[in-house]
């Protein structure tokens, strides 16, 4: 099967192709390098010994889709390409909108004309909004998002919900995560942000090499264990694993189907911070600032649905999770 990843240079993405190069699929990448580096190409081919297609534009850019499609018979798709950064989104609204909306919609016109019913959307845990209890589950209502990220993800997957309505030959499957950290165990790619990480780890692992005094911490005073903000930190790899385990759902089955890919549990700034100082034995100085726009006390979910329906069953914990994100560092420099 031939493959489109949108975003495929990116954090994610590039794991998934690893991930999907492994389990012996075709694929082509589209990524307009923004927030990503042309080199990961090759250094996918280095860890699989297999190379991917690769585009640079962007998928916005509706002729560059249509040649794509044209050249290649595409089976499925899996679209991560969108900007991503939250306290950004609060600053600049519009683009937000403008990029992560006008991509998807010339995406999935560019499917209709191509007869490619199968889709992959990479959304988020924001669109579960500040309302719901944790741990989320896929059942929970969607929407009082926080942000325009968040926000924007939540218009494409009622986008895809209404597709499906119209077309209901699709086949589409959702996958909200939440915070993915680590890299691969090559050390060849990880994340790797342009300029100041919106990220907490790759903030965490400049700190430690010393490229930058301290990190900032925004908020202690939320109604959490140590009053920082608590989220649901996953293993790149792990989640790169569920995106294949997500193409073998989208491949057999119509219609929508939503799940969380999260490890089910919560941990806070602090307790990132300690175990990534007890595994990688460095001090990790800090700053306590004002909460940051957009962000919400916790976000953790329910993972049973997943692992029901896809097999997905998580394999790495905090300690690979902090481990690899250094290691990753250190042999990138």
């Amino acid at each position: 099967m031939k493959i489109l990843v949108t975003g495929g240079c990116g954090y994610i993405g590039s794991h998934t192709c690893v991930e999907l190069l492994e389990h012996g699929y075709e694929v082509i990448v589209v990524d307009n390098l923004v927030n990503s580096k042309r080199d990961v190409i090759d250094k996918i081919k280095e860890i699989t010994g297999k190379s991917v297609i690769f585009y640079e534009g962007n998928v916005q850019e509706e002729k560059l889709l249509v040649s794509i499609f044209k050249k290649h018979k595409i089976d499925a798709v899996i679209h991560f390409a969108g900007l991503k950064a939250v306290g950004e989104s609060v600053k600049k609204p519009i683009l937000y909108y403008q990029n992560n909306l006008d991509s998807t919609l010339v995406l999935l016109k560019v499917m209709e004309q191509f007869d490619v019913k199968k889709i992959i959307f990479s959304s988020s845990a924001t669109v579960y909004g500040s309302q719901n209890k944790v741990p989320f589950k896929e059942s929970d209502p969607v929407g009082g998002t926080t942000n325009p990220y968040g926000t924007s993800k939540l218009f494409i997957e009622h986008i895809l919900e209404d597709l499906v309505v119209a077309a209901p030959e699709f086949h589409v499957v959702i996958l909200r995560y939440f915070n993915p950290i680590g890299a691969h165990k090559s050390g060849l790619i990880g994340d790797n942000p342009n300029g100041i990480p919106n990220n907490l780890m790759p903030y965490i692992t400049k700190v430690a090499s010393g490229e930058l005094e301290y990190l900032n911490v925004f908020g202690n005073d939320y109604p959490t264990k140590d009053g920082t903000g608590v989220r649901d930190y996953i293993h790149v790899v792990d989640l790169a694993d569920g995106h294949v385990k997500a193409l073998d759902k989208v491949t057999k089955e119509k219609g929508i189907h939503i799940y969380n890919l999260v490890t089910g549990i919560g941990y806070s700034v602090l307790e990132i911070v300690s175990a990534f100082e007890a595994v990688n034995q460095i001090k990790i100085p800090y700053v306590i600032k004002e909460r940051r726009d957009g962000d919400i006390a916790e976000c953790y979910a329910d993972v049973q649905k997943a692992k029901k329906e896809l097999g997905f069953q998580t394999k790495y914990g905090i300690q690979d999770m902090v481990r690899d994100s250094y290691q990753f560092y250190i042999k990138k420099k």
